[in-house]
């Protein structure tokens, strides 16, 4: 087959030794191919030859270091050992600015040193989500400019949508289906047989670059915009007394299209690198053309309000109990922006966090997960060295990532103020466990959850 040799066993280079890029070769390495990773971060390089992976995926740390131990894998910072690759993944950062166009330097710079050692039959398949047309007109482009060669005929180039979710990722790798799109017939037939192999899952192919780039920001987008749909409700139930997860629950048993409703939880906030940023790709390059896109940044409005509103409920509550806002001391529990990890990237947490002390509150943090110095950079507070540290004599207790570390937690034993609020930004606590909360002493308060408004209000000629 044309850019890709017959044999089974590849020679692979992953350039961008980041989460993506760690996780796809580390797997790669674990069924048996022969994978270079290669970044410019030669600090990262040098931790893992000290045996230390910065990345805090489950899992992950004990597949590199027996790929390293096998020989199947090697990390460096010379990218031109991508030379000796039948397959080069692109796999680096892909950022958006603030008017959300793609902030495309990391990408450029490693199409430029890729293209330098590029050499005739090689496969290039990008990894990184980016707007529509990015690997056809800065990818390409930049890769026969520097090597000379030309893209479909003297080497194949090929997207495939990276679709992981944290926490998850490796099991992912091996089960989820892979989206191609290439350049040309040849390349994309190349990338689908490539995947095929190397990961044993369904490919499904699609007929152009623009198409498999589309299908990520489609799925982020879709994502995003169902969260904020689940966020208003969850503001609208309020108005009601009504608790949002069974109104969820209820109407998630309709069937509709292939499927049933499906709409998502709402929480404190959306955080991480891509439903944060996918929905102003597609939002900026639809500008680019004259069409008005609404649904992504009204997505995106609604889920940046969530932190802000979130705080509030604390602070509204710790009112209608009688105390001041100033001086009372809130314990926030879980930093990161998903349950059972330690990513602080673009985490709502911040944001909750950032209004409660500017309401006067006294704010304690502590994530067992996180690393507790870029937490102190972030927050601009160390965390607590124990659960029970950061919780004394507060007045309320926001669980804003529910960790398993915390699912065990016995309230009645904390050393907490009296009538201490529980807000629940992500733990979704059963009906059960509220109950149990306010029997050992504690106020509840979750999103959506209902409050202390009795019922419906009556309908007057003006509602209707």
């Amino acid at each position: 087959m044309r850019f890709l040799p017959d044999q089974d066993r590849f020679r692979v280079a992953v350039i961008g030794f980041g989460y993506v890029g760690s996780c796809i070769a580390a797997t790669l390495a674990d069924r048996g191919f022969d994978v270079v990773g290669v970044d410019t971060d030669p600090r990262l390089v040098d931790e893992l030859a000290r045996g230390h992976c910065r990345f805090a995926e489950e899992g992950l740390a004990e597949l590199i270091f027996r790929g390293l131990a096998d020989g199947n894998l090697r990390v460096t910072t010379d990218i031109a050992e991508a030379a000796e690759a039948d397959v080069v993944l692109i796999a680096v950062g892909t950022p958006v600015r603030e008017d959300g166009s793609l902030a495309e330097e990391q990408l450029r710079g490693a199409c430029r040193a890729l293209g330098e050692h590029l050499r005739p039959g090689q496969l290039v398949v990008l990894k990184s989500t980016v707007p529509p047309g990015t690997t056809r007109g800065i990818v390409l482009s930049l890769l026969e400019e520097e090597s000379g060669l030309l893209g479909g005929v003297d080497f194949g180039l090929a997207f495939t949508p990276e679709r992981l979710a944290e926490g998850t990722a490796l099991r992912e790798l091996r089960t989820f289906p892979i989206v191609a799109g290439g350049l040309g017939a040849e390349s994309e037939a190349a990338a689908e047989a490539f995947w095929r192999r190397a990961l044993g899952v369904e490919v499904i192919p699609r007929d152009s670059l623009e198409a498999a780039e589309i299908v990520k920001l489609a799925s982020n987008w879709w994502i995003d915009l169902n969260i904020a749909l689940a966020n208003e409700l969850a503001m609208f139930c309020a108005l009601y007394g009504v608790d949002v997860l069974d109104v969820i629950t209820a109407a998630n048993t309709i069937p509709k299209g292939a499927g049933n409703v499906n709409i998502l939880l709402p929480s404190v906030g959306v955080g991480g690198s891509c439903l944060t940023k996918d929905p102003w790709m597609v939002w900026r390059s639809a500008e680019r053309h004259g069409l008005p896109i609404r649904t992504a940044p009204a997505g995106r409005e609604v889920n940046a309000g969530m932190p802000e509103y979130t705080a509030q409920l604390a602070i509204d509550e710790l009112v209608r109990q009688g105390k001041n806002p100033t001086g009372s001391k809130v314990a926030v529990l879980g930093l990161a922006f998903k349950n059972d990890t330690g990513d602080l990237r673009a985490t709502p947490t911040a944001g909750a966090v950032k209004t409660l002390a500017k309401a006067g509150l006294t704010v304690s943090v502590y994530d067992p997960l996180v690393d507790p110095d870029a937490a102190e950079k972030l927050f601009g507070v160390r965390p607590a060295a124990s659960l029970e540290e950061a919780v004394r004599d507060a007045d309320c207790l926001a669980v804003l990532a529910y960790h398993r570390d915390f699912h065990d937690i016995d309230f009645a034993a904390l050393p907490v103020a009296p009538n201490c609020l529980v807000l629940d930004g992500r733990a979704y606590y059963p009906k059960e466990k509220i109950a149990a909360l306010r029997a050992a002493g504690y106020v509840y308060r979750g999103i959506g959850r209902g409050t202390a408004i009795p019922g419906p209000p009556t309908g007057t000629e003006t509602d209707r």
